[in-house]
């Protein structure tokens, strides 16, 4: 049985009573006031518009006038096929979801570390109530972002993952969502991490689709990092180029904690990439670096809001875009420094490489400084291929097309640089190379 949503809001409010009914957390009266509130926040906020000034480089129509479905169907697949999303010679603690759906044949999260939990959010419910009662939707903002409110009213699954102080995670996990024969379908993932203090941890979020369908993946990862914890995160986007993805990274961290944040953005009709995270203790670091790499009529729009809200933080944002073709990428970085984060250290850049003349780029940094003794600088640049290096690379008998690629990889490497998983960078720096030579091959 499926739950129709239509594009009238009303559809999703008779659509959450139907939906309550199968609740598996209904048993915790903490989520199920949080998912109430949510829905009639959502029914009041409605989706956002160009309007909204923190939209207005993004359409939604496609989206707020669409008919989706929420199905509750299990679905499984061929363990072959799940071998062409894996990552390889990296070694990782193995979630897979299909449809937004736990599927425990395909999974291997076996020999995990004395104390740690990595398990389903689902399941958590049973073996660390406690934890998911403590911090779920403590610090999400669905007051005024919508798609978070839909989250929270409408999500079913995702990974959950607790650890304790003073341990040090050994293999990254990887949480992989396959989207499988799925048209129109809406997956509200829920992704909750908990890392205690002095303790260390590298988590992949990885998103797929088997075919081009159109559907609806609208992703919440709620991620608390204790004090002199060091947390790394990959979000890897590689949905349907039908597909519309909207995600939200919303990163609490403590004293000295460190978080690096990559996003790596492939797929997508329409993509919104959210990283919130904010230095609530002093001396912490955030990296949050990505890259956005589009074609045809794809939408790719970066919203970054970092915030320092107390003294003696570091933060950098590093975003490079390249696009082709008719497509268009927004960057909005915010960076806020409160009042009495006194010796805040920011810098935030954004790097656009246009490879057509219709390709587009919107860049927005922002300051918000209320206080004088800090450090913050922004800049962006927007530039097409250097024709004089390619013409040097070619007088050094490189031929043309080998060149371009030189000058994109280049370009790139500055993302892939930052990530410290080397099986990883190097599956990353493969594709990116095969989507210039597919592009160019057109």
């Amino acid at each position: 049985m499926s739950i129709e949503l239509n594009s009238e809001i009303g559809s999703y409010l008779s659509g959450f009573e139907e939906f309550k009914k199968k609740d598996i957390f209904s048993g915790i009266g903490e989520i199920s006031e949080l998912r109430k509130n949510a829905i009639n926040k959502f029914a009041e906020l409605g989706y956002p518009t160009m309007r909204d000034e923190d939209w207005r480089f993004t359409n939604l129509t496609p989206v707020s006038k669409a008919n989706f479905k929420i199905n509750d169907n299990g679905i499984n697949i061929d363990p072959v096929m799940l071998k062409t999303f894996l990552i390889k010679d990296l070694e990782t603690f193995l979630l897979v979801f299909i449809n937004g759906r736990f599927s425990k044949e395909l999974s291997q999260i076996e020999q995990i570390p004395e104390g740690v939990t990595i398990t389903t959010l689902s399941e958590a419910k049973d073996v660390k109530k406690e934890v998911l009662s403590e911090y779920f939707g403590k610090f999400l903002d669905f007051e005024t972002e919508a798609f978070n409110a839909l989250n929270t009213a409408f999500f079913e699954d995702g990974i959950f993952i607790h650890v304790p102080d003073s341990i040090s995670v050994n293999k990254p996990v990887h949480a992989l969502y396959i989207s499988h024969e799925d048209e129109q379908s809406m997956v509200n993932s829920r992704n909750l991490i908990v890392v205690g203090k002095n303790s260390e941890l590298k988590v992949i979020e990885h998103y797929v689709s088997t075919s081009e369908t159109t559907y609806f993946s609208n992703v919440v990862s709620e991620v608390s990092v204790g004090e002199n914890s060091n947390m790394e995160h990959f979000l890897l986007e590689f949905e349907s180029k039908k597909a519309f993805n909207i995600s939200t990274l919303r990163v609490q961290q403590e004293k000295y904690s460190n978080i690096k944040s990559h996003s790596i953005l492939f797929g997508g009709a329409i993509v919104r990439n959210n990283v919130h995270p904010v230095l609530a203790g002093e001396g912490g670091n955030s990296l949050i670096n990505g890259l956005y790499m589009s074609n045809g009529r794809q939408h790719m729009d970066n919203f970054m809001r970092v915030e320092h809200a107390s003294p003696h933080c570091d933060s950098r944002q590093i975003y490079n875009g390249v696009l082709d073709d008719n497509s268009r990428g927004v960057f909005h970085g915010r960076i806020i420094v409160h009042e009495g984060a006194v010796k805040t250290d920011a810098k935030q850049t954004n790097r656009n490489l246009l490879l057509s003349d219709s390709a587009q780029i919107d860049t927005k940094p922002q300051l918000e400084i209320y206080n004088d003794d800090v450090k913050c600088t922004h800049g962006a640049t927007i530039g097409q291929m250097d024709e004089n290096a390619i013409f040097y690379l070619q007088s050094r008998g490189i031929p043309k097309k080998e060149a371009e690629t030189i000058m994109v990889k280049g370009f790139t490497g500055e993302s892939f640089s930052n990530m410290s998983l080397l099986p990883l960078r190097e599956y990353l720096e493969k594709y990116a190379d095969s989507w210039f030579l597919n592009r160019t091959d057109n």
